[in-house]
């Protein structure tokens, strides 16, 4: 199986994280092919600058490691995926996630999330 890891879930699947629920944690072991967008490691970067993520020094290169060694590959923002937003309700209003839920739609892949307002959109989750 194909699958996109939301932002949290793969912090949560790289540390152990208890808060990874369990059939999250099989899709994440298993033999899949998960994807991170490359949104999700902008965001992650952001919030390590602004003092809302933690995480070892430095962060780029850390991020890069735990890609390999879980074999991640980076989903990168395609035209189609920002032009799909424009067709998205606005159910709420976070750029990182609006770009997951279009992305998970244009290449129909299930998102790997326990965020519930992904419930609101048509995209198929993993939790």
């Amino acid at each position: 199986m194909k699958a996109l890891l939301d932002t949290h879930a793969f912090l949560w699947a790289i540390s152990d994280d208890a808060r990874l629920s369990r059939r999250a944690q099989k899709t994440f072991t298993g033999p899949n092919e998960l994807l991170l967008s490359v949104a999700s490691l902008w965001e992650m970067l952001i919030k390590v600058k602004t003092g809302k993520l933690v995480l070892p020094e430095p962060s780029g290169p850390y991020l890069v490691k735990k890609l390999g060694e879980n074999r991640i590959e980076v989903l990168p923002i395609k035209l189609d995926h920002v032009l799909r937003i424009e067709t998205l309700p606005v159910h709420h209003r976070d750029p990182f996630d609006r770009i997951l839920v279009a992305q998970s739609l244009e290449e129909k892949l299930p998102l790997i999330t326990a965020d519930l307002v992904f419930e609101r959109y048509p995209v198929e989750l993993i939790w």
